[in-house]
C-alpha cells in the first residue's frame, strides 16, 4: 500500500494530500486549522504533505526532520520554475531558443 501512495504523490501531490487529509489524522494533528493545509494544497503540496509526514505530535518537527521539509520547499520551487522555463515560448514576446 506505500508504494501506491509514493506512485500517488510523484504523480499528483495534490490528490494525495487530499487523500491523507480525509483518510487519516495527519493534516489534523500537524495543523491546528484548516486553512494553513489548504494554503498548502494551493501553492506548496509537496511542502505541505512533507510536513503532515515528518510531523511528531508532541514535539513537531525536530532536528533532520526539517532536512525532508526543507527538501520538499526546493521540490515545490522546482516544479514552479520548470513550468514557467516550459511555457515561456508560448508567451508573446518569448525568447525562442
Amino acid at each position: 500500500m506505500g508504494c501506491i501512495f509514493v506512485l500517488l504523490v510523484a504523480l499528483s501531490p495534490r490528490l494525495a494530500l487530499i487523500i491523507m487529509w480525509i483518510f487519516t489524522t495527519y493534516v489534523d494533528r500537524a495543523f491546528t486549522t484548516w486553512i494553513w493545509p489548504l494554503l498548502g494544497l494551493i501553492f506548496l503540496p509537496f511542502t505541505t504533505l512533507m510536513y503532515c509526514i515528518v510531523y511528531v505530535p508532541v514535539v513537531g518537527v525536530v532536528g533532520a526532520r526539517w532536512a525532508w521539509v526543507i527538501l520538499a520547499f526546493i521540490i515545490d520551487i522546482l516544479a514552479y520554475g520548470g513550468s514557467g522555463y516550459a511555457n515561456r515560448d508560448r508567451l508573446p514576446g518569448g525568447n525562442p531558443v
